[in-house]
């Protein structure tokens, strides 16, 4: 008897990812969700540029190549050609809240029937560690050596709260994956997410707190506490909009 089953929807391919990244963890909750929905066979993947980029490896699917920040353009593109795939994008913040910010709030706008998913690391991980739209006020990166000055550099954006302000948008939620409480919510989101799209639902997106050891300069061990301490209560979790919780009373 087997005690743990691993999803095939993951190609089997060892994660290349840094020790403590959670990249990995974010891959195996989407793949096990795509699995348990029954959607394996009309699922299209579409990754941009940076660390989402290796995510071709790892999901066992059709994948497209977009460039920067422009995933959810393609995803459109892929929805409209073909309703009945359920087509997803998986970004970084760098990607998505940065050259990509155009495309995702417009994307929202339109109410695209697309799944985003949002890793939110608070920098530019792969790229080399600069600044990023969602680095924290006083978090150092290469481009900010003595730390991010709301002054001269303005404040850290909260995606979600900036798209639920948009009729289009249908289902955004904030998770993070710090505990196995956590964790285990993040599922339920990743999978309430696809479940609206194929109900033919707007413009769902899960955002995911996630860390990034290697450029923050910390142990992993010290790059989680730094999430749950300095970056929840800047980024607090929490669903933002659900207008099938509202449609369903």
């Amino acid at each position: 008897m087997s005690a743990f089953h691993k999803t095939p929807v993951l190609t089997g391919a060892p994660f290349h990812y840094c020790p403590g990244c959670t990249h990995g963890i974010i891959h195996r909750l989407i793949a096990e969700a795509i699995e348990e929905l029954g959607i394996w066979e009309r699922t299209i993947g579409i990754g941009p540029v940076g660390c989402a980029c290796y995510c071709y490896d790892y999901f066992n699917l059709d994948m497209y190549i977009a460039a920067h920040g422009r995933a959810p353009a393609v995803a459109t593109g892929a929805k409209r050609a073909d309703p009945e795939k359920i087509v997803f994008t998986y970004q970084g913040d760098g990607d998505l809240a940065a050259i990509g910010a155009g495309e995702i709030n417009h994307a929202a706008i339109r109410g695209e029937k697309i799944t985003t998913f949002f890793v939110n690391n608070a920098i530019f991980g792969m790229t080399g560690g600069q600044m990023a739209p969602t680095t924290l006020i006083g978090q150092k990166a290469t481009t900010a050596p003595y730390g991010r000055d709301s002054e001269t550099m303005g404040w850290p954006v909260r995606v979600c709260e900036m798209l639920a302000t948009h009729e289009g948008s249908y289902y955004l939620e904030r998770v993070a994956l710090d505990t196995t409480a956590h964790i285990r919510g993040a599922k339920k989101a990743v999978v309430k997410a696809l479940r609206y799209q194929m109900e033919g639902k707007g413009f769902s997106m899960v955002e995911v707190l996630s860390t990034c050891p290697t450029n923050w300069g910390k142990s992993p061990g010290e790059a989680m506490e730094w999430l749950q301490n300095e970056m929840i209560p800047y980024y607090p979790l929490g669903v933002y909009k659900d207008k099938g919780a509202t449609e369903n009373v």
